[in-house]
């Protein structure tokens, strides 16, 4: 029997790739990674990619969540929550632990589960431990879905300051004087590891800045100024983290520089400067988000000095295996050494952020970026690479 008159079903357009934009998370960086995926949200070209929104909640659920990025900003000082956002206050999202299968599936207790269908990449907007440390990374790998940003081990490296510092120094990337205390320290002499620091400022000087050692966002920081305020000092860093690093002050200028994977590998964008913020001790928190202290782009630097930061920040990116987006933060001292201070895997996106502004002004548009990060991430396989 002849087909040739038969009707022809019309061919299927070519399914848009799907991306779940995951965010909030357990760590004390919840809100502003709420606020980073809002950006995200807002800017992701929906005529190019479907969007699957999944918030993880304070305590740890998995929530189908609204797509509304308005919502999902700082109003009056107060962070969002995803506990705000989730479509129900008991369902659950699942990703499959199977490479061969990337369906999303949605489950209420005494209902169904219900499939959302497959999604081709995840946007991790995770900022902290229990996300941005390779942790979600390592599930991700395990479910063998494409993923935006560093590995498991780059993820570790760049979360933790104590061996972050150790890797670099090892690619011979000068940092500056710190030193660790690790829970079975304190735990075992509380008073020898006190000494520790206590010695560590008779050798370097008064004020230190108490850390924890696997937080971002300056939460948990302190600049100490003497011995009266160390004992405090400690134990707000441990509040966030039972390991803490305690640095030197390095007087110089602060510097920051982007790196992003282009299909001929990691460019860096032009640095930018932190100038202090008179308001603050420090660069904290509440300087970076809310009260939107201002950074100056680009850094008023010589072109040498500019081409020195941004060689060094690709090393580091380098160094630490990092993928997809790093920005890298240096002091820029007295005698014009750049120092490096620490690498964000998964910096942040808000309207504020540097990392953007920095791209920004480089010639990559926040639009263009976000697109750049998910193309990345399809383009590179999960597993061993």
């Amino acid at each position: 029997m002849s087909t040739e008159n038969l009707p022809q079903s019309p061919e299927q357009p070519p399914r848009k790739p799907r991306v779940a934009v995951v965010f909030g998370g357990r760590s004390s960086e919840h809100g502003i990674s709420v606020v980073t995926a809002g950006a995200v949200l807002s800017a992701i070209d929906r005529t190019k990619y479907d969007v699957l929104p999944i918030g993880i909640t304070q305590d740890g659920r998995w929530a189908l969540t609204a797509d509304e990025p308005e919502r999902m900003a700082i109003v009056d000082r107060k962070q969002p929550s995803v506990e705000q956002l989730a479509e129900s206050s008991e369902g659950g999202v699942v990703l499959p632990v199977d490479p061969a299968n990337r369906e999303v599936v949605y489950s209420e207790p005494g209902s169904v589960p219900k499939a959302l269908g497959e999604v081709d990449v995840v946007f991790p907007m995770l900022h902290g431990p229990y996300g941005e440390d390779g942790t979600l990374q390592g599930l991700l790998e395990l479910s063998g879905v494409p993923y935006v940003g560093s590995g498991v081990l780059a993820s570790a490296v760049g979360q933790d300051k104590d061996y972050m510092k150790r890797v670099f120094t090892s690619f011979g990337l000068k940092v500056g004087p710190y030193v660790v205390i690790r829970p079975r320290e304190w735990e075992r002499d509380e008073s020898a590891a006190r000494k520790k620091i206590i010695d560590f400022a008779g050798e370097h000087g008064w004020p230190l800045f108490v850390k924890p050692a696997r937080a971002g966002s300056s939460f948990g920081i302190t600049k100490v100024d003497d011995l009266s305020g160390l004992d405090e000092a400690i134990a707000e860093a441990q509040r966030h983290d039972p390991k803490i690093i305690v640095e030197a002050l390095l007087r110089g200028r602060e510097i920051e520089c982007g790196v992003l994977e282009f299909e001929d590998g990691p460019r860096a964008s032009v640095p930018a400067e932190i100038p202090p913020v008179q308001s603050h001790a420090f660069y904290d928190f509440e300087a970076k988000y809310i009260d939107s202290a201002d950074g100056i782009v680009p850094a008023p630097l010589t072109e040498e000095q500019t081409a020195e930061v941004r060689r060094l920040a690709v090393e580091a990116f380098e160094a630490a295996s990092c993928e997809g987006l790093v920005r890298a933060d240096f002091f820029l001292t007295e005698d014009g050494e750049f120092v490096i201070n620490e690498i964000n895997t998964m910096p942040g996106f808000t309207p504020i952020s540097m990392y953007p502004r920095m791209w920004q002004e480089t010639g990559v548009s926040y639009p263009e970026l976000v697109d750049r990060l998910v193309q990345a991430a399809l383009r590179r396989p999960t597993g061993l690479r």
